[in-house]
């Protein structure tokens, strides 16, 4: 996936200014796909270069002239085939991951105040989201309903993903806190198969 891909689903909704779209991301994908204005503005051009979207001037007498793009035909197909694969995203570096893999090293103390402080950003995350994504009733948008059930349907991944991580950090602390580690890896794994359509024993290594 490439950026390219985020801009022409914007613009497959309906035509928007370069500072349209960075209004676009900060208030849906930018908390998994971020972009600057000035990667917006080189990625318009290049898409514009391909043939993926038009420019068009809109005279205006009050103000600057607008320069909506729009998604071209080429573009459309473009992006219905990139829609049909199921791309896997690229694993980020997580640096509490590390600390977490390393937390044997502290005391249980520290190990479950390592815990602690992961939560406590979890939960100022999600009390953000009201703000930061207009989460209200009467919240307006220029989009079909059915669009829009599809933007906030990775909010609801988010969520449910936090939500998910919050009570598997208070597990993780109350096994540490009963000593559990020392079963080791026995006490460390509460959940196998990761997936209940997986066989009951772990596939053979080629």
């Amino acid at each position: 996936m490439s950026l390219k891909h985020v801009i022409l689903g914007f613009l497959a909704v309906g035509p928007r200014t370069g500072y349209d779209l960075k209004k676009r991301f900060d208030r849906s994908v930018s908390g998994f796909w971020p972009a600057d204005q000035s990667r917006i503005y080189r990625t318009l051009t290049a898409l514009e270069e391909a043939g993926l979207v038009t420019q068009e001037e809109i005279v205006q007498h009050d103000r600057p002239n607008r320069k909506p793009y729009h998604i071209t035909d080429t573009g459309r197909k473009e992006l219905h085939q990139w829609l049909g694969e199921c791309k896997s995203g690229t694993p980020p570096r997580n640096p509490w991951l590390v600390q977490l893999f390393f937390a044997g090293l502290l005391s249980d103390d520290e190990a479950i105040q390592l815990l602690k402080d992961k939560a406590a950003r979890i939960r100022n995350t999600l009390a953000s989201y009201p703000v930061k994504y207009r989460l209200s009733p009467d919240y307006e948008h220029d989009e079909p309903e059915r669009t829009d059930f599809f933007h906030w349907l990775t909010l609801d991944s988010a969520i449910h993903a936090r939500y998910a991580m919050l009570e598997w950090i208070e597990g993780a602390i109350q096994r540490i806190q009963s000593k559990q580690y020392k079963k080791g890896r026995e006490a460390a794994i509460t959940r196998w198969p990761p997936f209940l359509g997986l066989p009951p024993d772990p596939p053979k290594m080629r």
